[in-house]
């Protein structure tokens, strides 16, 4: 897992780009390393928030981001009556099924980004009413964005995991590094 990205190994924009959405996958991937289902579900901070809910939003999200820049509608559509859903696993969900999920979307998200013909292409902004009306936005937007929303809740899951049981992001990442492939 990534948990630096190196400037002269990107080689362009997009890499560059595609490496910082990666480092931030990375940072909330680990979050749950070496805990239980019920850990991961639980919610010991004075947040609503779950590191397993957090995994299925930004997953997600990201698909959803994507689907949009490919002008297709995200796989899932949260309203007002299910939006809790997205923040919380339902039925025969698990971490597990979920992150294998976010891997499917992870390799969407490079392959989309990488065929785009430019970064300065664009696609429309949804209906919904927090965005401008008749808003276009580009390839490079939509990574921002991802990057932005992976971050803030990369953040989130430090603070998370850390409240279950002291684990610090740097914990994470020591630990993942003497693990046996």
């Amino acid at each position: 897992m990534v948990t630096h990205v190196r400037a002269e190994a990107q080689g362009d924009e997009r890499g560059a780009l595609l490496s910082f959405i990666a480092e931030q996958r990375d940072g909330i991937r680990r979050s749950v390393l070496g805990l239980t289902a019920e850990q991961a579900n639980s919610r010991p901070s004075a947040s609503e928030l779950s590191l397993a809910g957090l995994i299925k939003h930004v997953a997600a999200v990201e698909q959803g981001w994507i689907a949009r820049g490919k002008q297709e509608p995200p796989a899932v559509k949260w309203d007002e009556s299910n939006w809790h859903e997205c923040f919380a696993l339902v039925g025969e969900e698990s971490v597990a099924s979920q992150l294998a999920y976010w891997e499917e979307v992870a390799a969407e998200t490079e392959a989309f980004i990488r065929s785009v013909p430019s970064l300065d292409d664009t696609f429309p902004l949804p209906n919904d009413p927090w965005f401008p009306p008749d808003e276009r936005v580009s390839m490079r937007w939509l990574c921002l964005a991802l990057i932005r929303e992976l971050a803030r809740h990369a953040g989130h899951a430090d603070i998370i995991r850390e409240s279950l049981d002291g684990a610090s992001a740097w914990d994470l990442v020591a630990s993942e590094e003497v693990a046996p492939a």
